[in-house]
């Protein structure tokens, strides 16, 4: 029989096809694979309870993108479906939710191992900040960990303290200048974007030796675009659409889009700093001016490109640091002080029992003293870190079939009652921060109160949340081998931070105690006055007289 006939009317029917339908065709068979994938893993996967997908298309996944409290809905699942549970996603996708403390740890401690970045992940974290510490997996993170970690030291962060002094005094004098011009008591000040400059050139003058000029008014390249991020906040339900089958079908990431575009340009112009300050320091190091002092950390980063040890870095990989560390100064470190200033201006009484710790110190602090004589400050730090994290979750692949044990036993769909679940390779697992954070099970009936006492009071801490392994029992640095090596800085600069601002100035919010806060969205989630442009947050600041 000739075949030619056939050949040809299948030729005819594929040129008849338009590009639409072309595309429609291999979406089908992309989607018909996932499906298969996921019915493999459903045999060896636990069977456990949870919400019921609300969409055909997108699961419950817009139940949780739509909510203006991500953390409060997997909180109201886990009680009502226990602490580990299955979320319903895009296409027939499915996630294994932990909200169990012992499942928790077991997670953390096998990332970068048993468990790995999804795929979306792999690509946007390529393409924002390349194949540095964020994005490597195994022996390549352990490896590009350690040569990071001099940079990182106790003593390292220390001798960074007054960098940070440096950058929020210009702060405290721009501030003065704008109350002084008001000619009233206070005066309206946008501090989000305060915030944002304070952090970045923090951040690059303490580990880079190089001045964005944020805080002086000068628009560098990578300003700008983090400043149009910030401009454009509101996710609509289009972008929520998107997001969802991206997780899917991770390569739409390249399709054009406003959003993508920025966080190229932005990639581009970290690149040409970073590119320029790593060739500085190189010049440096070749002079000899790097001998014999505390490196910082571009320094470590040079000292370990090219060297033949265990500790050796890529010039990629140490472009990938720099990028990260810029974004996380911008983003991470900009939201919690932002947040915390929110918690003052509505918590008066804690506003001022903060100012009397701090007066009790005539001078700056030294690094020391911040960490060891002001228990109160440090409790403000981590009450704003646990109600507010700025990473909302964790999600990843399980690398190979997984046995996860329980601290409390759950139901399962068949109603069989289990202290451990088995979890087979491929299967999407994940954690809200939030949730686990924030939850009453764990941290007791006030949870959702900020109450920095707790910190201090003897046996302030549940017993339920010391079973959370991440720092001081909270997971907004996250866990295991990829907690975040810079949270000492971090932590450093809000204490500075705070010393200064809150010793000079009072805040309240403009629009009096009731002023609503809802989340805007820029690179990550942050807070903003409702109603706002972008993620505008105005509070009303005066010169604390004392």
């Amino acid at each position: 029989m000739d075949a030619t006939p056939i050949v040809l009317r299948l030729a005819t029917i594929i040129h008849s096809l338009s590009a639409v339908n072309v595309a429609a065709i291999l979406v089908g068979i992309l989607a018909f694979r996932a499906a298969i994938r996921e019915t493999r893993k459903r045999f060896k996967t636990t069977k456990l309870r949870g919400p019921p997908p609300s969409s055909f298309i997108f699961g419950a996944g817009k139940d949780v993108l739509d909510s203006p409290d991500t953390g409060e809905v997997y909180e109201t699942w886990a009680q009502e479906y226990g602490a580990v549970y299955e979320v319903p996603l895009a296409l027939g996708r499915k996630k294994v939710l932990l909200c169990d403390p012992k499942a928790v740890a077991h997670f953390f401690a096998g990332d970068t191992r048993t468990y790995g970045h999804t795929a979306l992940d792999k690509v946007t974290l390529e393409r924002s900040v390349g194949k540095g510490i964020l994005w490597a997996m195994g022996e390549d993170h352990r490896r590009q960990r350690r040569s990071m970690s001099p940079a990182f030291t106790y003593t390292s962060i220390g001798k960074l303290t007054p960098v940070f002094y440096n950058c929020v005094y210009k702060v405290k004098a721009a501030w003065d200048g704008i109350i002084g011009m008001s000619g009233e008591e206070g005066a309206v000040i946008e501090v989000s974007q305060w915030m944002n400059h304070l952090s970045l050139d923090s951040i690059g003058l303490a580990g880079f030796s190089h001045d964005f000029g944020a805080l002086d008014g000068r628009k560098a390249p990578v300003t700008r675009i983090f400043e149009a991020f910030q401009e454009s906040s509101k996710r609509n339900d289009m972008s929520s659409g998107v997001f969802l089958l991206l997780q899917v079908f991770p390569m739409l990431v390249y399709i054009p889009s406003p959003r993508m575009r920025l966080v190229r340009e932005l990639h581009y112009a970290m690149v040409d700093v970073c590119n320029a300050m790593l060739d500085q320091t190189k010049k440096e190091k070749e002079a000899g001016a790097l001998d014999g002092r505390e490196k910082s950390i571009i320094e470590v980063l040079v000292q370990a490109e090219g060297t033949d040890t265990a500790f050796y870095a890529t010039r990629e990989e140490a472009l990938a640091q720099m990028k990260a560390l810029l974004i996380a100064a911008y983003e991470s470190s900009a939201i919690n002080l932002v947040w915390a200033l929110v918690e003052l201006a509505r918590n008066p009484e804690i506003q001022t029992a903060l100012r009397e710790e701090l007066l009790t110190c005539r001078e700056d602090p030294t690094y020391e003293q911040l960490n060891k004589g002001f228990p109160y400050l440090d409790a403000v730090a981590h009450e704003t870190l646990r109600l507010h994290p700025s990473i909302p979750d964790f999600e990843r692949i399980a690398e190979e079939d997984d046995v996860i044990p329980l601290s409390e036993p759950v139901r399962t769909k068949t109603g069989e009652v289990v202290d451990c679940i088995h979890v087979a390779a491929g299967t999407l697992v994940g954690i809200s921060t939030p949730s686990i954070n924030r939850s009453t099970a764990i941290w007791g009936a006030d949870a959702k109160k900020f109450r920095p006492e707790r910190w201090i009071e003897r046996d302030g801490i549940a017993k339920k949340a010391q079973e959370v392994q991440g720092h001081r029992h909270l997971l907004s640095f996250g866990d295991g081998p990829r907690m975040c090596i810079g949270k000492g800085i971090a932590l450093a600069m809000f204490k500075v931070v705070f010393t200064v601002l809150v010793k000079n100035y009072v805040f309240e919010m403009r629009d009096g105690p009731d002023t609503k806060i809802e989340l805007g969205r820029a690179l990550s989630v942050r807070p903003k006055v409702a109603g706002e442009q972008g993620a505008r947050l105005p509070l009303r600041v005066k010169r604390y007289e004392g």
